[in-house]
This record gives structure tokens, C-alpha cells and sequence, in this order.
């Protein structure tokens, strides 16, 4: 079982800048959402919203393009994909999306239990301070052998991982979503990383 709960009003403020596509996931029943809590926020974005995706499953890789090609226009009309899911969620739109910034309006946080039996391209460590708008959709923690939250180790061969030379290093990706949706700057603040301890 796992949570996902809305960040706080000031980062979705400073999330909804702009025009702004809405995904909502209701797929998982092992995920608790905020449903109600979702629905005040979209309100309150009013006009500044382009469209609102509410589905199941977001993660599923067979169906989202489909699901995202139906809503291509107000896409594209939006300068942020704000995606209410847990983490996993958020990576698959992210890459399916690769020149749009795409955000995670929640955190996720694991609850004792059962977590659910999709098989999944992408993983959520599930740590309730969600990176990913930070780190391009890419989660630094599963991404990376040494989960490294501040930044690339620098021991990276032709953008292969040392720890496990037949996995890209997460970091080479991070970095590579970050020039394309031109956000490299948002590393230059090192205090929006924390020290992750496993």
C-alpha cells in the first residue's frame, strides 16, 4: 500500500505558472489519492488549465500514448504537464512527453502491505519528497546504483553506470531531459536537494 498526497500549496504554486495540462490517476486501488483534495486545486486553477486527463494506470505503456495523443492539442497548448499520481506515474509521462516539462503535483509515501502487481518500466522508492521536478521526470534515486540526489559521481563511461556498466547512468539522463525542456538551471539551487539516506 502507498499514499500520495498533494505537495504544498507553495510549490504548486510556483508549479502552475503558466498554462497547465492536468493528469489525474485513479488506477491503482493499492494507491490512496487525493481525490477531493485534487479537485479543489484543479478549480482553483480555472482558466489556466488547458485540459484534464483522468484515467487509470498511468504507467500502463500499452495505453498512455494513446490516452495522451487524444489530448495532443491541449498538450501541447500548456507550458507544464502537472500529473497527480505517484512517482511511476509521473516518469512514464515524462518519457512519452520527452519536450515538455513534465511535474509531479504529489508526494508518495510507502505504506506496510501490498504494492500492487503491474509490471513497470519505471520504479518510485517512495521516499515523500518526490525529485522529479527537479530532475526532469527522472527519479535520481532509482535511477542512479548509488541513488545520488546532488548530482552525477563522475564515474560514468560513455554514459554507461559504474556500478552496473549495462544501465545508462541516471544522472546522463537527468541531464539530457533537462536540455531538451531547457531547465538546466533549476540545479543551480542546491538547496532544493536533500541528502537522501537509505
Amino acid at each position: 500500500m502507498l499514499i500520495t498526497e498533494l505537495k504544498s500549496k507553495e510549490i504548486l504554486d510556483s508549479l502552475t505558472q503558466g498554462k497547465v495540462f492536468i493528469i489525474n490517476c485513479h488506477g491503482c486501488k493499492e494507491v490512496s489519492f487525493p481525490e477531493k483534495e485534487a479537485e479543489e486545486f484543479e478549480k482553483a486553477l480555472g482558466d489556466k488549465v488547458t485540459g484534464i486527463l483522468t484515467t487509470d494506470y498511468v504507467c500502463n505503456i500499452d495505453n498512455l500514448p494513446l490516452r495522451l495523443e487524444k489530448h495532443a492539442a491541449a498538450i501541447e497548448a500548456a507550458d507544464t504537464v502537472l500529473v497527480l499520481s505517484c512517482g511511476v506515474g509521473v516518469q512514464t509521462v515524462a518519457e512519452h512527453l520527452p519536450g515538455k516539462r513534465v511535474c509531479a503535483a504529489c508526494d508518495t509515501y510507502a505504506l506496510p502491505g501490498h504494492q500492487g502487481v503491474t509490471p513497470l518500466e519505471h520504479e518510485c522508492d517512495q521516499c515523500g519528497q518526490c525529485y522529479l521536478n527537479i530532475t526532469g521526470g527522472t527519479c535520481p534515486i532509482t535511477a542512479c546504483s548509488k541513488s545520488l540526489v546532488n548530482g552525477q559521481c563522475g564515474g560514468a563511461k560513455n554514459g554507461m553506470c559504474e556500478v552496473d556498466p549495462t544501465m545508462e547512468c541516471g544522472w546522463e539522463r537527468i541531464m539530457r531531459k533537462l536540455k531538451q525542456v531547457d531547465r538546466l538551471d533549476v540545479l543551480k539551487c542546491p538547496i532544493q536537494l536533500r541528502q537522501y539516506n537509505k
